[in-house]
């Protein structure tokens, strides 16, 4: 199968992030769309910065808006569901739109395919009572998933253009355009499209990345927490689960160190596996050394990782200032 490169006004069609526009175009070329999309995710996570983010959201269009976007495709996305909309639910999504946006700074993203217009507005809704922080990191994880499917479509355009045969990993019966949402972070069809028996981009493993991962807001400065280290463990001991009095046993075995990076973002802590293993994980984060000043020496969470569970990522992220810090689980 022939690889395919992108330039960097290709993927602006896709993205506003210049940043993000160069970096891709230079891992180009790829192998196939799952190689792309790999390389997306992992420019846009790792190495776009809070200020590429923003630029990228900037570029698109209001849910429901009229106006210009990224692209036509993109606005495609983005107005999909809103075929059948009444004029009064219209109004009330651009009210909330404007709220939305004087409260976060940036216009409502969500990957709009697959959704009604009273589906999306009630997830507006409920995401406008989010924390900033939390609803930053929701932005940017739905800006990423209109970006797959802008690349899916883009790479479409180019095997007509070029009248060639690229691997795009999707069967005869189908095209990319006709995948209808993004779940997660896989390109899978959307409920109101399973009929349609659209297959997943295969590879050595479906995840994009590890099924355990992490990053850092230091939200005494409103920054990204960088050059803090990051431990995961998993209990091996005789027992089920370590008690609340033997819990700095030894048992507990090293599955990976990082530092993060500029961006508040550590490094892979684990392989990239279809499965996790189910049982008792562990992250610490050595918050003395990055803030020494700082009330905690270190902070350990610890979370289970159930049987029925082995196949979900977990995102576990840190909230932390010198005297407090909060996580929560992610996705």
């Amino acid at each position: 199968m022939a690889s395919f490169s992108w330039t960097e006004e290709d993927v602006l069609r896709c993205c506003g992030s210049k940043r993000f526009s160069k970096e891709l175009a230079s891992a180009s070329p790829f192998r196939d769309l799952h190689h792309a999309i790999q390389s997306a995710r992992e420019i846009w996570f790792n190495k776009i910065d809070v200020a590429g983010w923003f630029e990228a959201f900037a570029a698109r269009q209001a849910i429901g808006a009229t106006s210009p976007s990224v692209s036509e495709w993109c606005k495609e996305e983005q107005s999909a569901g809103m075929v059948t909309a009444t004029g009064t639910t219209l109004r009330e999504l651009e009210e909330w739109n404007i709220r939305y946006k004087d409260k976060f700074g940036f216009v409502f993203l969500i990957c709009a395919s697959g959704r009604s217009t009273p589906e999306t507005l009630a997830e507006l809704k409920k995401r406008y009572l989010n924390r900033p922080l939390v609803e930053l990191e929701i932005a940017a994880k739905e800006e990423m998933k209109i970006i797959e499917l802008c690349l899916a479509r883009l790479l479409e355009s180019d095997a007509r253009s070029n009248n060639s045969v690229i691997n795009l990993r999707v069967s005869s019966s189908t095209t990319v355009g006709d995948r209808l949402g993004i779940i997660g972070a896989h390109l899978v069809a959307s409920p109101q499209a399973s009929s349609s028996k659209l297959p997943a981009i295969s590879g050595s493993s479906s995840r994009p990345r590890p099924p355990i991962t992490t990053h850092i807001l230091d939200v005494a400065r409103g920054t990204p927490a960088s050059g803090m280290d990051v431990h995961l463990e998993m209990w091996k001991g005789t027992t089920q689960q370590p008690s609340f009095l033997n819990r700095e046993s030894t048992e507990w075995v090293l599955l990976g160190s990082s530092t993060t990076n500029a961006d508040g973002h550590s490094g892979q802590l684990m392989g990239i596996v279809d499965h996790i293993t189910p049982g008792l994980y562990r992250m610490s984060f050595d918050t003395g050394k990055y803030a020494p000043a700082g009330f905690f020496p270190y902070v350990s969470i610890v979370f289970h990782v159930r049987e029925d569970q082995t196949s979900e990522h977990f995102h576990v992220p840190l909230l932390q200032s010198p005297f407090s810090f909060s996580t929560y689980r992610g996705s």
